[in-house]
Formats: structure tokens, C-alpha cells, sequence
């Protein structure tokens, strides 16, 4: 409903393209294909594409988008599959316990990664560290482990690994590209709608998983990708500036009481009396502030229009709670 991701890239050489209108498996599967398919025609040739998901997404059907369509499937080769695991967090969402038939994300992508970034291991200890990296090895066992702080890693460890490998996919699960075909040609030659409550009868499939998942080396069979309705998305757009003490009292203040269930809250912030543009970052009850003084993209220019763009990502979000409370630290007159 709001796009902000292309706002926090603030500065790039690359060119970016944002899909919000769906969820990957239905609506923005069309997108991704079509979107795809006109960078191919270009004359120039690409390093590579590289396609973020939301951390919400099960990765299969992004996988499958590139042996489903014909163009695709001839024209480009899927190198791997990353998977950025946040150290600090990753347990509580391995642990959480989903309605009957509802994936757990958190497990599926883990599963279905080449290749694994362990991330923010400076704010865990080594004991921590070595639970988390037994857990995450009882599901994946063969995906190769990269240890980082504020996810630096070489680029040669992502990019033109060619850890992917369709056949063995196929060796672990063979019905995994064979029913995934036919729910692409449901999707897309039938006048049909996904929302998170979708329980129609092509989203399931024999097998499904759970948080305790640990099959060996089979963890590309988890084709399941039914949604938990509870976990939606509040998106808060307002002209105008914030009052940066109301804002930093607010935005703690709901992280402390709703953390465990605020899995992701970022925002571009106008703020009163300030030319620079101000960006925030939380993860569960994790706050961080920045700003173009400090690097972070650039100030405002003099004759563009100020505002302030957030998007919560939780369970259970309240939106006119969420709304009127951000309201509330808007300065109303400059």
C-alpha cells in the first residue's frame, strides 16, 4: 500500500524497481515476470538482477517464476538463493507457533537458501551464536554459512556463485516445478484474486512444515504458501514535518510495549526545523535514527515538498492507533 524501499535506497548507481501491490505468489508474479522480461529486450547487458522479496515471503514461487515462463527460463540462470538471517531475532520467529496449513516464513526461507548470511552476530554472544547456528543447521544443512556485522559481505560471496541447481531440486522433489506450472497458468489465465486470507485449493500441496522441520537435505519439498492473516501491514503517509522529540518518545516508547510483535518499522522523516532528511529503522525493539548529515542520502532540497512515509509490518497492527498516534507528533504549523 506504501511504497518506501526505493526511498531508503537513497542514493545508487543501479536502477530499482519496487512491486507492492501483492503478495510474490499471486498479483505481483505477473509484475516480477513482465518487469523481467522488458529489461531482457534492452540492448545493454547486465552483471545481474537481483530480486529482494519482503522478509514475509516464501521464496518458492520466485524461484519457480524462472522456469515457468518460457522468455525467462532461456534468457537467464539463477545463480542462488540468499537467505540474510538476523541473529538476533531469528529464534523467536523459528518458534512461533502458525495457524493450521499457515507457513512459517522464517523456516522457508532458511530452507530454501544456496547460501546463508548470518547477520548481527556482534549482538549475540558465541553461545547464541553456536544455538542459532545448530537450529538453522537442522534445517538446511547443505546451504554454505557466511558470518557479518551490518551485512557486509564480499560481493563475490553473493553474486555469480551458481550455488543453484534445478535438477537437484528436482532429485529432492519432484512435483516441485510440475504443480507450481499449473498454479502459474491458474493465476494467469483465470480472473482470480489473492488476499491473506486466501484458501483456495491450488495453495496447498501435500507437504507441510513446521518450525521443528529438520529432513535431510529435502528442504526444497515446502511448496505450502497459504498466508497468516494476522500478520498485515500499516502504511502512514503525511505531508509536513514531525516534532523529533514526540516522534523518538512515540516510536520507543510502541517498540518497547509492541516489539515482539512489530517485525519491521521503517520510515523517511521530514522533521521540524531540520533541511535534512531523517531515516528510521526498527526490528522488533530495535530503533535506529539517521540522517543525510550523516550520510544517509540527501538533504532536502529548497523547493521540494516535505513529508513524512512509514510502514509497520507486525501481528495484530491497530492502524487508526498506528495513524493517530504518528499524527499526534506532527508540528502543525511551520
Amino acid at each position: 500500500e506504501v511504497g518506501i524501499d526505493d526511498a531508503l535506497v537513497m542514493e545508487t548507481k543501479e536502477e530499482i524497481y519496487e512491486m507492492n501491490n501483492g503478495s510474490v505468489c499471486c498479483t505481483v508474479r505477473g509484475d516480477l515476470i513482465r518487469i523481467l522480461n522488458k529489461l531482457l529486450k534492452r540492448k545493454s547487458k547486465f552483471d545481474a538482477i537481483l530480486i529482494e522479496t519482503t522478509g514475509l515471503a516464501n521464496p518458492a514461487p520466485v524461484i519457480q517464476t524462472f522456469f515457468v515462463d518460457e522468455d525467462l527460463k532461456e534468457s537467464c540462470q539463477l545463480d542462488a538463493v540468499l537467505c540474510l538471517v538476523d541473529a538476533k531475532h531469528i529464534t523467536q520467529h523459528l518458534d512461533e507457533v502458525k495457524p493450521e496449513g499457515v507457513v512459517n516464513e522464517a523456516v522457508q526461507q532458511v530452507a530454501f537458501a544456496d547460501r546463508l548470511l548470518l547477520n548481527k552476530i556482534d549482538l549475540v554472544s558465541e553461545a547464541e551464536k553456536a544455538a542459532i547456528i545448530k537450529r538453522i543447521r537442522a534445517i538446511n544443512r547443505g546451504a554454505e554459512l557466511v558470518e557479518c556485522t551490518n551485512a557486509a559481505v564480499d560481493l563475490a560471496a553473493v553474486l555469480g556463485i551458481q550455488s543453484f541447481s534445478m535438477d537437484k531440486m528436482l532429485e529432492l522433489d519432484p512435483d516441485f516445478l510440475e504443480d507450481e506450472t499449473q498454479q502459474h497458468k491458474e493465476h494467469h489465465h483465470h480472473d482470480h484474486h489473492c488476499d491473506a486470507s486466501c484458501t483456495h485449493e491450488h495453495h496447498h500441496h501435500d507437504h507441510e512444515c513446521d518450525t521443528t522441520c529438520s529432513h535431510e537435505g529435502d528442504h526444497h519439498s515446502h511448496l505450502d504458501h497459504k498466508h497468516d492473516s494476522s500478520v498485515t501491514s500499516v502504511g502512514i503517509v503525511s505531508d509536513g514535518s514531525a516534532d523529533m522529540r514526540k516522534l523518538n518518545a512515540w516510536l520507543s516508547g510502541l517498540l518497547q510495549e509492541r516489539g515482539p510483535d512489530l517485525f519491521r518499522s521503517k520510515g523517511i522523516l521530514a522533521i521540524h526545523g531540520s533541511d535534512d532528511k531523517h531515516v528510521f529503522q526498527g526490528v522488533h525493539m530495535l530503533l535506529q535514527f539517521s540522517s543525510s548529515a550523516e550520510g544517509a542520502g540527501r538533504p532536502w532540497r529548497a523547493d521540494e515538498k516535505r513529508y513524512c512515509k512509514l510502514v509497520f509490518i507486525g501481528k495484530n497492527l491497530d492502524r487508526k492507533e498506528l495513524t493517530d498516534a504518528f499524527n499526534a507528533c506532527l508540528v502543525t504549523s511551520d
